[in-house]
């Protein structure tokens, strides 16, 4: 009996429908992946900026540092700011550089009291935003922290000292010092408006599950340790391995008992991590305005918090805010640095020692302090021009805060 056969289109029919049933099927086994793929190539469209930039957790995995112990209620003793600062040698308007700037919130605080506190956008006090570089102080205060438990012996060591798996990478031969004050000698490009740069290849591959472990050890030198000064964020995801491997925990719960326990803050935050638990900690961060201004307000008061309880050392904030290498110095030119600002334990130092210090973040975050002017400024953006180092807006943002702490400090 001769067997009837299907005919070619019914043939072709069910092939492919059996394909589209398999791409279907591993398009939903990659959904969440896709998705954090499209989120990650529209971060910064300006139409969408502001709602992503307050969504990350809501599409990243991510850990939650507990808010535990009593909140300082800081006080408040309202104050102008100055209508207008100088920068580039023009009076600029102060109003119109918040606008500028996509500014979501700014809080002003001037001898333990908020002077000003104003949310844009949408934001509001109970916001939790994302730290991009803002974390690298943070993380830089847990090695403190380490440092005192004696976890962590010296920060002469090497970083294969504390992570074996570092060894034949661009990481061997690296110390501690090196990677707190990013002389690493690392390869790795953190312009945000190139999109094949680095920091761009690293936010895509991460949406689609890949770890920083491997990240890290897949990078290669370009230059000695030690020998010059180039902001890049892998070296502070260097320092969260090392704390990983000393303290036997992760950052989050050992932020959560060290730092967020014991300063006062008055909501939980949130670490975004990767495809393996690990967290991002060179931009990961989620926390309120006033809780990064609870941060700056513990370097201020040199590791001191609000019941006036010595929980970091004040020589670890000394030694974290002063430039200690002609690499480190603050001034534009210096063939051994990168950007024209000091650096010192992942904090930017643009003026002499005993000068204000500050962290700065992708798309316009800034924490600011001024231990002479008793004031910690805290913004938080979404401001879509292309960072790096040596931006414009980087020099103009401290010119303000310059001019705020000038202003408050001496206006009754």
């Amino acid at each position: 009996m001769t067997a009837v056969r299907k005919p070619v289109w019914k043939q072709i029919g069910y092939g492919f429908g059996i394909c589209l049933l398999i791409l279907l099927g591993i398009a939903q086994f990659f959904k969440k992946d896709l998705m954090r793929l499209k989120f990650v190539l529209t971060i910064s469209e300006p139409s969408a900026i502001v709602e992503n930039f307050r969504s990350m957790t809501r599409v990243f995995d991510h850990r939650t540092v507990r808010r535990n112990g009593p909140t300082y209620r800081i006080p408040y003793q309202k104050k102008s700011l100055p209508e207008t600062y100088t920068y580039a040698g023009r009076r600029h308007n102060l109003t119109q550089w918040i606008t500028k700037t996509t500014t979501t919130g700014m809080i002003v605080i001037y001898d333990g009291k908020i002077a000003f506190e104003r949310y844009f956008h949408g934001n509001h006090a109970k916001t939790p935003w994302i730290s991009w570089s803002l974390s690298h102080p943070i993380v830089s205060a847990l090695v403190g922290f380490a440092m005192e438990e004696g976890l962590i012996r010296s920060v002469s060591d090497l970083v294969t000292d504390y992570v074996p798996a570092l060894k034949g990478t661009g990481y061997d031969g690296v110390t501690l010092t090196d990677v707190l004050q990013m002389t690493s000698g690392v390869a790795f490009d953190e312009n945000t408006g190139n999109f094949f740069s680095d920091i761009n290849r690293l936010r895509r591959s991460l949406a689609l599950g890949a770890t920083m472990d491997d990240v890290v050890a897949a990078r290669d030198r370009d230059r000695p340790p030690g020998t010059q000064n180039h902001i890049t964020g892998i070296d502070t995801q260097v320092l969260a391995m090392v704390l990983r491997e000393a303290t036997g925990r992760t950052l989050t719960a050992y932020m959560e008992e060290k730092l967020w326990s014991r300063i006062g803050v008055e909501a939980d935050a949130y670490w975004l991590v990767d495809g393996s638990g690990m967290e991002l900690a060179f931009c990961g961060l989620n926390a309120l305005l006033r809780d990064y201004a609870r941060f700056g307000l513990l370097y201020l008061n040199d590791g001191k918090n609000f019941r006036a309880q010595q929980i970091i050392p004040a020589h670890w904030i000394r030694a974290s805010v002063t430039p200690d290498r002609p690499r480190h110095m603050p001034g534009a030119g210096h063939p051994a640095s990168s950007p024209p600002h000091g650096y010192g334990y992942q904090w930017w130092l643009p003026e002499p020692a005993d000068g204000p210090y500050c962290a700065v973040g992708e798309y316009g975050q800034f924490l600011y302090i001024h231990p002479r002017c008793r004031v910690v400024v805290v913004k938080t953006a979404a401001d879509t021009t292309p960072y790096h180092p040596e931006n414009d807006g980087v020099h103009e943002s401290l010119a303000v805060c310059r001019a705020i702490a000038a202003h408050v400090s001496r206006t009754p």
